[in-house]
């Protein structure tokens, strides 16, 4: 997906103010996801931080207090990125992951409070005893 538009759509009216991505692509092996927006920003989201970040209700759970962290996902990859409309994308992890929908709007979150997030992740491992290498889920 490195269109000038995801999909090939055109921006929705109601998104005429958030950022909107304008490339979209696999890099770094497929351990990356760098995207473009039209505000000028661009990130380098790393795939185990899409992974542990995932907006699917898995990773987030179904109600508040029910996010779990998830260990062992340092060496995931993105095995496809496929376009959801005109509003996000469904990112497919190697490791069969493939439920979350992450909007253009959560995905810009992410890359400004990349780094912000992945000390929390790496805190929350530490505090449930789980790691970066080792699966599990607390």
């Amino acid at each position: 997906m490195s269109d000038d538009r995801p999909t090939g759509s055109a921006r929705p009216a109601a998104s005429q103010s958030a950022p909107w991505p304008v490339e979209i692509r696999l890099a770094g092996g497929k351990r990356l996801l760098a995207i473009t927006f039209d505000d000028g920003t661009s990130f380098e989201l790393s795939a185990e931080l899409l992974r542990v970040c995932s907006p699917s209700a898995e990773v987030q759970g179904h109600g508040p207090g029910q996010r779990k962290t998830v260990g062992g996902k340092r060496n995931v990859a993105i095995a496809g990125v496929e376009p959801v409309g005109n509003y996000a994308v469904r990112l497919v992890f190697d490791d069969g992951h493939d439920t979350g929908l992450f909007s253009w709007a959560y995905l810009h979150e992410l890359g400004r409070r990349a780094d912000q997030k992945f000390r929390t992740y790496e805190a929350e491992l530490k505090m449930k005893g789980l790691d970066r290498d080792k699966p599990g889920e607390k």
